[in-house]
C-alpha cells in the first residue's frame, strides 16, 4: 500500500491504489498546471466563479477532460454554497455544471450516484474533499467540506444517507480525504473552534488542533473529518488521508489562504466508466495508511 494515496500523473493527482483495484474506476484531484488562464489564476483553474475568463475556464475543462478520460457531456457539477447537502445524481444530471455555472446544480456540496459512465465533479481550493465508494453496492460520491460543511457533518451526511436511502452497510464504505490546507497552514480563530468542539466527542485534549495565542488556533480540519466519519459509523482502517497541504504546495495546487483569497480552483472527480472488467466484488473492503 502506498504511503501517500494521491499518486500524480501528469497534471493530475489519482487515487492509484482504488483505481488499480476497481478497473473502470476513475478518481484524483487536478493541480494547477497544463491550462489556460492567465495570473492570478494559473493555469488549470477548474472554476467559473472565480473572476477568470469563462472562455479560458472552458478550454481548462476541454483539457482536463481529455487528461481524464471522461467527455464534459459525462460531468456533474455543482453551486457550492459550505453547506451539508448531499444529493443523488443520475444520467439525467449529465452535464450539469461542466460548461457553466449557472447549469450546476444549486444548493449542495455532496453528490453521489449509483450510475455507470458520469463523472462527479467538486471543486478546491484549501477546502477538504471527501471521495466515497462503496464497492459492494457500486456508489461513489464527492463531498466539499470546508469548515462550515464539516461542523454541518457534510461527510457523515453522506454515509447516513447511503445507509438509509441505499441499504449499505457503513462498514462497506471507503473513503479518501484529498489535497487540502494542512494544520501547519490552517490558523482559524475561537469561533471557529467553538464549532469545531460542538461537533467533536471524547477528550477535548485529542482534539486535532492546538492554541497558538490567546485567539487564534492551527487546525487539522482533515482529521476533523475523519473522527466524524468514524463516529458515523466507517471503520478506520476504510479511510485515508492524504498529506498533501495545499498552502504549502502552492506550486502544484490552488490555496484561497495562500494567495489571499485571489486565485483559481483545483478539481476532485470520481466516476466509474464503462470499459473492461468493472463489476466490483460483493463484499467489505478495507484499507489500511501509514498515515494512520
Amino acid at each position: 500500500m502506498r504511503a501517500e494515496p494521491f499518486v500524480q500523473q501528469g497534471s493530475m493527482y489519482k487515487l492509484a491504489d482504488w483505481m488499480d483495484q476497481h478497473p473502470g474506476l476513475t478518481a484524483g484531484i487536478t493541480s494547477r498546471h497544463n491550462g489556460f488562464s492567465k495570473h492570478p489564476y494559473e493555469s488549470l483553474n477548474l472554476g467559473f466563479h472565480v473572476g477568470d475568463h469563462p472562455e479560458d475556464v472552458l478550454k481548462n475543462r476541454k483539457s482536463a477532460s481529455s487528461a481524464i478520460g471522461a467527455s464534459l457531456e459525462q460531468w456533474v457539477g455543482t453551486e457550492q454554497v459550505h453547506d451539508n447537502i448531499i444529493k443523488k445524481v443520475t444520467k439525467e444530471d449529465a452535464g450539469k455544471g461542466a460548461k457553466d455555472l449557472a447549469s450546476a446544480i444549486k444548493g449542495t456540496d455532496g453528490i453521489y450516484t449509483a450510475e455507470e459512465d458520469l463523472l462527479l465533479t467538486s471543486l478546491y481550493a484549501d477546502c477538504v474533499p471527501l471521495f466515497f465508494m462503496s464497492p459492494a453496492n457500486q456508489l461513489v460520491g464527492l463531498a466539499h467540506a470546508g469548515w462550515k460543511g464539516t461542523v454541518g457533518k457534510i461527510g457523515a451526511n453522506m454515509v447516513g444517507q447511503w445507509v438509509d436511502a441505499e441499504g449499505v452497510q457503513p462498514e462497506d464504505i471507503i473513503a479518501a480525504i484529498g489535497p487540502s490546507i494542512g494544520s501547519c497552514c490552517y490558523e482559524v480563530d475561537e469561533f471557529v473552534i467553538t464549532k469545531i468542539n460542538k461537533v467533536l466527542h471524547g477528550d477535548p485534549a485529542k482534539f486535532p488542533y492546538h492554541q497558538v495565542n490567546k485567539e487564534h488556533y492551527m487546525l487539522d480540519l482533515r482529521e476533523v473529518n475523519k473522527m466524524i466519519l468514524i463516529e458515523a459509523g466507517m471503520k478506520e482502517e476504510n479511510i485515508i488521508a492524504t498529506s498533501y497541504c495545499t498552502s504549502c504546495m502552492n506550486d502544484q495546487f490552488f490555496s484561497h489562504r495562500k494567495e489571499h483569497g485571489k486565485t483559481g480552483r483545483i478539481m476532485s472527480y470520481i466516476g466509474r466508466l464503462k470499459g473492461a472488467e468493472r463489476e466490483y466484488p460483493a463484499k467489505s473492503f478495507s484499507h489500511t495508511n501509514e498515515h494512520f
